[in-house]
C-alpha cells in the first residue's frame, strides 16, 4: 500500500515552499509527462477558474523515497482550530544523546525554520525527564514540533 499525507490549506505554493525546506523534500514532478501541475489538472478536467494562479505545484516528495508524499489540498476556509494530527521533526537524536546536545540541535533547527515562515508557539523543557521540544506553526498556522 502507498499512502500520502494530505494537508488542507489556503495557498499550497506557500506551504510547498516552506515544507520542502523544512523536511528537505522536493516538489513532486507532475504526472504523465505534463510540464506543470496546472497542465495536468486541466488535462483531467479541472476547470481553469478553480486553479488560481501559477503552475499549481502542490505536492512534495522525499528525494530518498523513504518518507511519504505530501499533498497540500486547497480548501476555501482558513484553519480554525488546533490540528488533530501534526508532524514532529525529530532532529535531537533521541534519548541516547545528552539533553544539552539535543537542546542545541532543536534550537538550531528552530533558528533555521523561523526565517522560512515558522512561528514559535511554545515548548516543553523538562530536564528532570530528559525532554525538550519546541512547538511551532507553519505559515498557515498548522502546528508542528521540533524534538
Amino acid at each position: 500500500m502507498e499512502w500520502q499525507l494530505v494537508i488542507d490549506c489556503r495557498k499550497p505554493s506557500r506551504l510547498v515552499a516552506f515544507w520542502a525546506e523544512a523536511l528537505r523534500y522536493r516538489p513532486q514532478p507532475p504526472p504523465d509527462g505534463q510540464p506543470t501541475w496546472r497542465d495536468w489538472y486541466l488535462s483531467v478536467g479541472i476547470p481553469a477558474e478553480e486553479l488560481g494562479e501559477g503552475d499549481c505545484a502542490d505536492r512534495l516528495e522525499d528525494p530518498t523515497g523513504a518518507g511519504p508524499r505530501i499533498w497540500f489540498q486547497p480548501v476555501p476556509e482558513p484553519k480554525a482550530v488546533k490540528n488533530r494530527l501534526h508532524i514532529d521533526l525529530k532532529v535531537g537524536g533521541g534519548r541516547g544523546v545528552p539533553l544539552a546536545e539535543r537542546r542545541s540541535r532543536v534550537d538550531a533547527e528552530v533558528a533555521r525554520l523561523t526565517p522560512l515562515g515558522a512561528r514559535v508557539l511554545g515548548g516543553m523543557d523538562d530536564p528532570d525527564n530528559g525532554y525538550y521540544s519546541v512547538q511551532l506553526a507553519d505559515p498557515e498556522g498548522n502546528e508542528f514540533c521540533v524534538v
